[in-house]
């Protein structure tokens, strides 16, 4: 068995399942429709067609020794989603992730044992608006009121290094890496000078990160 379990195949399972298996992850996927199943078969450790709202078909599968499940089962069945996440806690598996399409549908799974809900969707929308909004935010994980963002170089700061700029004591913002075409500078130096294209890994609180972007 892998470590990642995936149920259902639709444009957002396929990808994760992808992705966790390009990342060097075991994955296993499940779906209801055989020619899902078969499209991505060759790129994951095992792939199965299967009604994941059979309890007894979850057990013979042994989804219960995965380290996670991902219920990806979206707007096609709601209704197959919430079933197949409290099956999958009624089994044991350790953490369950589950995907919903609305609010009323994240109450639910919350309500069913989901530990991890999420809404790829509205977390899109939310990303894209911020990202119309402050150009200059290339991207950002928020955390609390805290963020951690990647933030285009303002112009009037490049050629300047670190310990001039002084960004952690003028703004509260630290920089935790810089990204210069394919090469990531961790840690960076007080004496490292910024260029021209550099893009910025910071951290602090969301309104601090806004007032550097807003130096461009």
């Amino acid at each position: 068995m892998g470590d990642y379990a995936i149920i259902g195949l639709g444009q957002f399972g396929k990808a994760l399942a992808r992705s966790l298996a390009r990342a060097g992850q075991s994955v296993m996927v499940l779906d209801r429709h055989a020619e899902e199943v078969q499209e991505i078969s060759s790129e994951v450790d095992a792939a199965v067609t299967v009604d994941a709202t059979d309890e007894k078909t979850l057990l013979e599968l042994g989804l219960q020794k995965v380290s996670t499940a991902v219920v990806t089962i979206g707007l096609e069945s709601m209704e197959a989603s919430i079933l197949t996440t409290a099956l999958l806690r009624q089994i044991g598996v350790p953490r369950v992730v589950a995907r919903a399409v609305s609010e009323l549908h994240e109450r639910v799974l919350r309500s069913v044992g989901a530990h991890v809900v999420i809404n790829p969707e509205q977390e899109m929308g939310h990303r894209l608006a911020q990202r119309l909004i402050q150009p200059s935010i290339k991207d950002a994980l928020e955390m609390g009121r805290a963020v951690v963002a990647e933030v285009d170089v303002p112009a009037q700061l490049a050629g300047k290094n670190l310990r001039e700029l002084d960004i952690r004591n003028r703004l509260g913002v630290s920089v935790v890496a810089i990204r210069r075409g394919e090469e990531v500078l961790t840690n960076p130096g007080a004496t490292e000078a910024l260029k021209p294209g550099d893009i910025l890994v910071v951290f602090g609180e969301r309104d601090d990160v806004q007032r550097l972007a807003t130096l461009v």
